[in-house]
């Protein structure tokens, strides 16, 4: 590729980090809601808002903006990853955690965040986190301190007592448990209004077992649809929206009847969880490419057998599975669950969709403009469009006949600012 350009119709240039208004030409941009390619695209940003869109040769240049120019790239809107834990670390498996001190993973986010705007995912949705560090990550991050996505902050996730969510695999004299625990609708209620008020922007729960947890199996529902229902009501009346760790057939049914609003990893679901999550307009975030990571190197890193054995046993019931809902028309969004495998990974799971009965269309839409809608900002992000945030991502190629150019973006703009590509 031809090197990309950067000039500055200034007479003393200011660094495209400083710059409040910008203009973007590139060789092509993907109109994500049509599938169209557009030759010869100009984006004007100001304000790390988008102004205008259209072709270099129409769209006039601002006066003292920054002008970045990018031959041979397409460009696509900022992409969003709505399943990540920030501070997780895959290397770190098992029991291995219990050797570093509790502000490690406070640490180790801050590096995770930057590889992660810089794979090209400028908006991220971190379903749990330990110690407030997912609201920690997003104020630093928008206060200008460290660089990162935007982040939508579920604070603790939480479920059953002995459940997925619980600290689980310790002996009684460690008294290790969530404080958030939830054994009851009421419970439940007055947990979604605790961890809201401390900055979570999604309230995140454990319906069923999960494959990292001790004593927990996939399949098993670990709270009841009541329990699920107040849950939902509780954090619909607060303006939030609700995600749902569910691997178990029954547990990903009664989740989407009780009116939750993304299912998290759904690997088991079954023909009545593919027509409840139909009937309700429920999104599921499939992550079906973590398990190539994690069979390859989870023993290397400590993960236990049990673990492993869990995680073998719904690899492909899950992919299947996201064959058949996606097939049936249930609506999917972009969750890789990255801190299972190495953040900066994340673009890796586009292949194994298209694998797995996708169009690159369609799974560029799940980390666009159906992840967008979910989340309940459409016109923010997600989309290339007069009103929306200046976030771009452009690749060497043509995503659309070969989906893996997104796993190596040339070039990524958050907010109007250049993270990738460009001198900032």
């Amino acid at each position: 590729m031809r090197a990309l350009i950067l000039t500055a119709l200034m007479a003393a240039a200011a660094p495209a980090a400083l710059a409040q208004n910008v203009y973007v030409t590139a060789d092509r941009m993907l109109d994500v809601t049509t599938g169209r390619m557009i030759v010869e695209p100009a984006v004007i940003i100001q304000d790390g808002v988008i102004t205008l869109v259209g072709v270099r040769d129409r769209l006039q240049v601002p006066s003292a903006a920054i002008v970045i120019e990018l031959p041979g790239v397409t460009l696509l809107p900022g992409l969003i990853d709505m399943h990540t834990h920030l501070d997780s670390d895959p290397v770190v498996g098992g029991y291995g955690g219990l050797q570093l001190t509790d502000s490690y993973w406070s640490v180790i986010a801050v590096p995770n965040a930057k590889k992660t705007l810089e794979a090209g995912f400028t908006t991220v949705r971190n379903v749990g986190a330990g110690a407030w560090n997912d609201v920690a990550l997003k104020q630093a991050i928008e206060g200008g301190k460290i660089d990162g996505p935007r982040i939508v902050p579920a604070g603790y996730s939480f479920g059953a007592t002995g459940g997925h969510c619980d600290a689980t695999g310790l002996p009684p004299s460690f008294e290790a448990h969530n404080p958030y625990n939830a054994d009851s609708p009421d419970e439940g209620r007055k947990r979604v209004r605790e961890i809201r008020k401390y900055g979570a922007e999604v309230i995140k729960i454990c319906a069923t077992g999960g494959v990292f947890s001790h004593n927990t199996e996939v399949g098993q529902q670990q709270l009841s649809f009541a329990e699920m229902k107040a849950i939902a009501e509780e954090a619909h009346m607060w303006g939030l929206k609700v995600a749902a760790h569910a691997h178990g057939a029954s547990g990903i049914r009664d989740a989407a009847l009780a009116g939750i609003d993304t299912i998290e990893h759904a690997s088991l679901i079954d023909d009545e969880g593919i027509a409840a999550a139909k009937k309700m307009g429920t999104w599921l975030s499939m992550d079906i490419y973590n398990t190539e990571y994690t069979q390859a190197e989870g023993t290397k890193n400590g993960v236990l057998e049990d673990n492993m054995r869990k995680d073998r046993e719904i690899a492909e019931v899950q992919r299947e599975g996201f064959r058949k809902a996606l097939k049936a028309g249930v609506k999917m969004v972009y969750g890789t669950d990255s801190g299972v495998y190495p953040h900066g990974d994340n673009a890796k799971q586009f292949s194994v969709m298209t694998r797995y009965g996708a169009t690159p269309l369609q799974a560029i839409q799940t980390a666009t403009i159906n992840a967008a809608e979910a989340l309940g900002q459409k016109d923010k992000v997600g989309v290339i469009k007069p009103g929306a945030f200046g976030d771009l991502v452009g690749v060497t190629g043509d995503p659309l006949q070969d989906i893996r150019v997104l796993e190596t973006p040339a070039f990524v703009m958050k907010g109007g600012v250049t993270y990738k590509g460009g001198d900032r």
